[in-house]
């Protein structure tokens, strides 16, 4: 990982050298590798307000799966209504030398609990030419790559299944071209520390994340890219163990996954709860229409090794979404196949002998909870969080699962939709089925009306049916409003 970074920061020097050049032809050249659009750095900067309210009413011991899951730890009990504010100001012109955004998204909760407020969204960011650095709880998904939010069963690694974590992010805002390559070759790298606070078992513990990623093809018809992703649990208070190491020598320590800390394991091993994924992806362009495939990979064991090489490679995340923009009527078609049963085999270690298998995914020894915040998985939540099982379960049990995934959305007449179904199926020892199943189904619309002063009504009907969850049935009504505060034109 540290030659990820070494290459990304001799890159980005020279890319800086030449975008303090007074010449903008010279620096659209290095970042866009074409000229086709016209310089413009006026100022145009709009602050917009609106609100939220929604309501969820199920038959279920809970909400339909698809009414709370990849919502940011949206609650999940079957009768419950939100309503939330929004402050916000958007990036004005990508092509600004500096540009800043930020939003305030207060939110209010009404379930079987009582009332909870919380700050649903509250971030600042700043962008000097393609570097960007954000501060608090933004839905960014941390750089990872997701080929559709709207309609994706989430990321492996990353999803929008738990709430935003406060964090401090450094990186660059997307793929930019590497200079003298003329748009074909791009790369994007980023750094994350945040901080999880008291939620779980071990306290004060801190989020570190990195990644870097190289794209090829730029306008051509094909671009093939790659990612690699490292995240960690590291430092806080344990319990059972007390400081787990929190100063600057233990941070390096997790950066480059070195073993160090005060416990034997972290001794042994690397300090802190590591996690990496792997993600490759093709994009095929032709006139309107994009089909676009991605392979996303999850490691708990070191070493790391590419791709079809790990232990695990019969594991991870597999997708085609085919986009258009001739056809609104159906403009997307997505498909995802989730595994997660192989774990590097049946076991860890067994009669003395170490097999490196049972990896468990997004369980941890000293960290209880496991790569989970608030309750909820961080990762594809198909890995079930553990606030939906019973009993007192902190950490995710079901996490040997196969799923298929289906979603689809467009445009009919102002009418915006999407209806998805996900089938998934658990499974307890190596290879043996639970019984633990569930096909799990949403249809979306939202209608923006203009006489009724331009408010979006949105509409939902979800349902769970399997084992898993039970029978549930559920709707979901919302009211959406926007306007402008200030406008600088």
């Amino acid at each position: 990982m540290q030659k990820y970074l070494i290459v990304i920061c001799l890159i980005c020097s020279q890319f800086a050298s030449k975008a303090q050049s007074s010449n903008p032809t010279l620096l659209q050249q290095s970042l866009y590798g074409y000229t086709d659009f016209s310089w413009n750095t006026s100022q145009k900067d709009t602050i917009t307000w609106g609100f939220n309210v929604f309501a969820v009413a199920s038959s279920g011991k809970y909400a339909p799966y698809w009414l709370f899951t990849n919502y940011d730890g949206c609650p999940f009990t079957p009768y419950n209504g939100s309503t939330s504010i929004v402050i916000q100001k958007e990036y004005t012109n990508p092509y600004r030398w500096m540009d800043y955004s930020f939003k305030v998204n207060p939110m209010l909760t009404i379930d079987r609990n009582g009332f909870s407020p919380c700050f649903q969204e509250l971030y600042f960011s700043a962008r000097l030419l393609v570097f960007e650095i954000t501060v608090g709880m933004k839905p960014d998904n941390y750089g990872y790559y997701e080929a559709d939010e709207d309609i994706t069963s989430g990321g492996l690694l990353f999803s929008h299944n738990a709430s935003l974590i406060p964090r401090i992010s450094i990186g660059t805002t997307d793929y930019i071209p590497i200079p003298f390559t003329f748009g074909y070759a791009e790369i994007k790298g980023g750094l994350t520390h945040g901080w999880f606070g008291n939620d779980g078992y071990v306290k004060k513990a801190f989020l570190h994340h990195k990644y870097a990623g190289l794209k090829l093809g730029g306008r051509l018809p094909v671009n093939i890219g790659y990612e690699f992703h490292h995240a960690a649990q590291w430092g806080g208070v344990s319990p059972v163990y007390g400081e787990l190491g929190s100063s600057f020598h233990d941070f390096l320590n997790t950066f480059y996954a070195k073993s160090g800390g005060v416990m034997a394991n972290d001794q042994i091993n690397a300090q802190g709860n590591h996690l990496g994924s792997q993600i490759l992806t093709a994009d095929f362009k032709w006139k309107s229409w994009q089909v676009s495939t991605y392979w996303q990979t999850l490691s708990e064991d070191g070493p790391i090794r590419f791709l079809w090489k790990a232990m695990n490679a019969y594991d991870g995340l597999w997708g085609i979404k085919i986009h258009n923009t001739s056809f609104l009527y159906l403009s997307t078609v997505l498909y995802e196949f989730l595994n997660t049963t192989q774990q590097s085999g049946a076991f860890h270690d067994r009669d003395g002998v170490v097999y490196g298998g049972n990896d468990s995914y997004f369980c941890n020894s000293i960290y209880k909870n496991g790569w989970t915040y608030g309750g909820f998985t961080i990762g594809h939540p198909l890995i079930t969080s553990p606030i939906l099982l019973p009993g007192e379960q902190i950490s995710p049990v079901y996490n040997r699962v196969r799923a298929h995934h289906i979603g689809i959305k467009g445009d009919i007449f102002g009418y915006t939709y999407k209806a998805m179904t996900t089938f998934s199926k658990y499974y307890d020892n190596y290879q043996v089925t639970n019984g633990i199943q569930n096909c799990a189904i949403i249809i979306d619309v939202k209608k923006q009306f203009k006489k009724a002063w331009n408010m979006e009504f949105g509409l939902s009907l979800a349902a769970d049916i399997g084992t898993q969850f039970d029978n549930s049935f559920g709707a979901m009504v919302s009211i959406a409003k926007r306007g402008i505060i200030w406008a600088n034109r």
